[in-house]
């Protein structure tokens, strides 16, 4: 399956993402058009405390109208900023944990369908802790929680955020060897 470009229009500029509206071949001839929207990549971070409970964040969610439950993560800085760079920042930024090393569990696509953002998912221990700089906009709570809370408010349908639900999922599969 494949579909031929033939023609690629930016219909928005933003700070963050850019809306493209392609006219595109399919394979038996026909046209469509599809709207992209472009979007750099971002890291997610699953940090484990001493304590072996795990850091995630809460904070208000614009597009839905409410405060959100969500892995720690974000957009990288700048191109040629390295992942594991960025999930380190990131993470200090946020919660103020210093990491002692990031290992990469694999990369996750949250959209498929119109948006070419890919979140690379980490891994890692904390030992220390610091102050936050989180940008002057952002509102950003620390939450702990067990694993097995963790769980509970997954199967509680707590949860929504589809990059916390996936980068979650495969710190389970790397934990169990799956």
């Amino acid at each position: 399956m494949h579909e031929k470009t033939l023609s690629r229009k930016t219909v928005y500029e933003g700070l963050i993402l850019n809306v493209d509206m392609l006219e595109v071949e399919l394979e038996n001839g026909r046209r469509s058009h599809r709207e992209i929207v472009q979007h750099g990549v971002a890291v997610a971070i699953i940090p484990r405390l001493p304590d072996g409970r795990f850091a995630f964040i809460r904070q208000f969610r614009k597009p839905m109208e409410r405060i959100c439950f969500e892995v720690v993560a974000g957009n990288m800085d700048h191109d040629g900023e390295d992942e594991a760079d960025t999930a380190i920042r990131e993470l200090k930024e946020e919660t103020g944990y210093i990491a002692d090393s990031m290992e990469l569990l694999g990369p996750i696509f949250p959209s498929v369908g119109y948006c070419t953002e890919r979140i690379d998912v980490f891994y890692c221990e904390v030992t220390g802790r610091g102050d936050t700089s989180f940008d002057d906009d952002e509102r950003i709570e620390t939450v702990t929680v067990s694993e097995e809370e963790m769980d509970t408010m997954i199967r509680d349908g707590k949860i929504a955020d589809a990059k916390t639900l996936s980068a979650w999922m495969l710190y389970k599969a790397k934990k169990s060897g799956f």
